[in-house]
């Protein structure tokens, strides 16, 4: 076993030397150019968690390190990401990648936990939003539960992080098994326009009403 974890290191060495030194550095220990720009930041704190996040959702690599990493289909496949989250992951003593089973959370915690801590970046029904210096939110909706759960533990871009000791397992599970809830809620009734949000959604009830109101008047 240990041999097999030696070859696993190899390859995402192999692979990380091709495709992710140039920005971050030949240890990991990331790139500022003579200009004082950050070409790539230091992975030495994004452990497997953080490797995890960018790869599986295609958002590394990246061809223009100014630009806001954005997901897409992944660059590599399933193999490929087990090695390079593997070196990644033993460049430093970032998280690791939670075992996340929202089957085990409470659903109205995870409500709770949701509006307290990401609505407001990811919106109440997390189609997401923007953010300052021109970044955005991302929508929530093809995040796996791992991603969702790495992503908390990392704090990707200007996400906070949120370790064990401020969000602990179980109550993870619980804000990924509402994060699941809202790709599917059970809405009772109304007719929701794409679950926009209450505000662009009013918006345009507030347009249909006025306009029906203005066709009433010139019949009239």
């Amino acid at each position: 076993q240990e041999g097999g974890d030696d070859e696993v290191l190899a390859r995402g060495r192999e692979l990380y030397q091709t495709g992710c030194s140039s920005c971050h550095g030949a240890a990991g220990q990331g790139v500022v150019t003579e200009d004082g720009e950050v070409r790539g930041p230091s992975l030495e704190a994004a452990g497997e968690a953080g490797a995890f996040y960018f790869l599986s959702t295609g958002r590394m690599p990246l061809a223009n390190p100014e630009e806001q990493p954005t997901r897409h289909d992944p660059a590599y496949t399933d193999e490929q990401i087990e090695a390079l989250v593997a070196y990644v992951g033993s460049l430093g003593d970032g998280p690791e990648i939670p075992e996340v089973d929202p089957a085990a959370g409470d659903l109205p915690r995870g409500g709770e936990l949701f509006r307290e801590n990401c609505q407001a970046c990811h919106s109440a029904s997390g189609s997401g939003g923007a953010l300052s210096f021109g970044r955005a939110a991302p929508r929530l909706g093809p995040a796996t539960p791992t991603e969702v759960g790495a992503a908390v533990r990392v704090g990707p871009g200007q996400m906070p992080v949120f370790d064990e000791a401020i969000l602990p397992d179980d109550e993870l599970d619980s804000l990924v098994r509402y994060v699941e809830f809202l790709g599917d809620p059970e809405d009772p009734g109304g007719l929701p326009i794409g679950r926009t949000g209450p505000v662009p959604e009013g918006f345009v009830a507030w347009i249909v009403g006025m306009g029906g109101l203005l066709v009433l008047v010139a019949w009239i």
